[in-house]
């Protein structure tokens, strides 16, 4: 459960910006989306390659 402390005074706007923050950090709805629909592990060890090696040419690119 999140909870998160609200000073007097404060406005609610930066109270549930902290809440957004928190909930984010927490990774609930990145856990919700990839439940949705099962994934086979081989799709996945795919999916993991090609984002590393599109993260290796960014940073080739760079130097």
């Amino acid at each position: 459960m999140i909870i998160v402390q609200v000073k007097e005074g404060e406005n609610i706007e930066r109270a549930l910006k902290k809440f957004k923050r928190k909930f984010e950090k927490t990774g609930i709805v990145k856990e919700l989306r990839s439940r949705q629909a099962f994934q086979k592990p081989s799709v996945t060890n795919r999916k993991k390659m090609m984002k590393a090696v599109y993260v290796q040419k960014l940073r080739a690119q760079e130097e």
